[in-house]
């Protein structure tokens, strides 16, 4: 994370940007200021019950344009992004685990759990202060672990 002012940026960006998400009746999913290639990115993920769509993208994207361009949070250069968390959606924060509970869900490990493996799918069944509970399609196996052990955990829509 590139840091400014004294301040982390995502949690700057974030604190900025939540009002104005909200106040255009969507939800701020995630903000990401990462590295690819040469290029720095910062992406805002904005998500609202009926799905995004490229309105709510240019909306959001000329609402924080001026403001971000005010508080400076980033040294240099780089590309603003506005994007949907999309139908594979990440999990992240606690609200987005207890919001899926019983959907299901794809995880890659950064190690493999024994007799599982490092990517398996199942049912996302509790969620409690960064441990994850998947229960296997069968019903009849859990497997425990906590999210920081995960490379990622995604919404499985596609069975």
């Amino acid at each position: 994370m590139a840091k400014k002012k004294g301040g982390n940026t995502v949690e700057a960006v974030t604190k900025l940007v939540q009002p104005m998400v909200e106040s255009l009746g969507l939800q701020l999913w995630d903000v990401r200021y990462l590295k690819e290639g040469a290029q720095w990115y910062l992406r805002i993920f904005i998500d609202k019950e009926t799905g995004v769509t490229i309105d709510d993208c240019e909306n959001v994207s000329r609402a924080v344009d001026a403001p971000l361009d005010e508080l400076d949070p980033i040294d240099g250069e780089y590309c603003l992004e506005v994007c949907s968390p999309g139908i594979e959606r990440e999990l992240i924060k606690d609200e987005h685990f207890l919001a899926y509970i019983g959907a299901d869900v794809m995880i890659k490990m950064i190690r493999p759990i024994d007799g599982i493996g490092k990517e398996f799918c199942g049912k996302l069944k509790a969620y409690d202060k960064g441990n994850v509970t998947i229960e296997d399609h069968s019903g009849e196996n859990e497997v425990t672990f906590n999210k920081k052990d995960a490379v990622y955990i995604k919404l499985d829509d596609f069975d």
